[in-house]
């Protein structure tokens, strides 16, 4: 079965351009012109992967990234024509996953295309089902879902990649340089503050649904560990 993918660009040069490419590799590519356009397509249909231009003539690609967001972890490739870490910052903050800059090399778009797939199949395919439960928290490597109280906890992949990790080795402190080796692909964009912005995303998500204590600690000069509370 073909991944199926949504790229929203309302110049039609490029939309042609990321279809060209990503059909060589057997994908199903749908397109749309606007960001409304794209956030009705994300809810009637059931996508693999996102490439979400953030410069759209209704709505920018920001907004349409958050809308998204409520109601699917799907991966969301954002293009901008800004090399800004603010930029990038930002639009993590929201649940991106990866971000290219314009202009760019259209191998480079379907190699960061294909290392997300298979992040996604990897993790789907090789749960094995293990719950990690401390007091409120609960979390489920093979749904990858959160609950605090029973509640579920919305969190982007790599949010729940870092969670994870640090909850089931509680006793290990990960550097920052580990967190990105383990769960950002090569080609992914790399910088040591967006594991600090991530891990800031999952203390406020979990606080927000009723957690009643940090569940990431800062270990100074090092990195992060799980908080045990010991």
């Amino acid at each position: 079965m073909k991944n199926k993918i949504l790229v929203v660009d309302d110049e039609w040069n490029m939309r042609n351009l990321v279809k060209i490419y990503l059909s060589k590799e057997h994908y199903q590519v749908d397109e749309a012109r606007g960001g409304h356009e794209a956030i009705q397509m994300a809810r009637q249909n059931s996508y693999d992967l996102l490439v979400l231009d953030i410069m759209l003539p209704d709505i920018d690609g920001w907004e349409v990234c958050s809308a998204i967001r409520q109601t699917t972890q799907v991966p969301i490739l954002m293009l901008t024509a800004r090399n800004d870490v603010q930029d990038r910052v930002r639009g993590l903050n929201i649940g991106a996953d990866d971000y290219l800059v314009k202009p760019f090399a259209p191998e480079e778009l379907v190699a960061r295309v294909n290392a997300l797939l298979r992040r996604e199949k990897v993790k789907k395919e090789g749960a094995q089902g293990v719950l990690v439960t401390f007091e409120d928290l609960l979390i489920d490597s093979e749904s990858r879902e959160v609950k605090v109280k029973s509640v579920s906890v919305e969190l982007t992949p790599k949010e729940f990649d870092i969670l994870y990790m640090a909850a089931s080795q509680p006793k290990r402190v990960f550097t920052r340089d580990i967190l990105l080796d383990t769960i950002w692909e090569p080609e992914d964009f790399r910088d040591l503050r967006t594991i600090d912005t991530h891990v800031k995303n999952v203390r406020e998500k979990l606080r927000k649904a009723g957690l009643s204590y940090n569940p990431i600690k800062t270990v100074w000069g090092v990195g992060y560990k799980f908080n045990t509370q010991d």
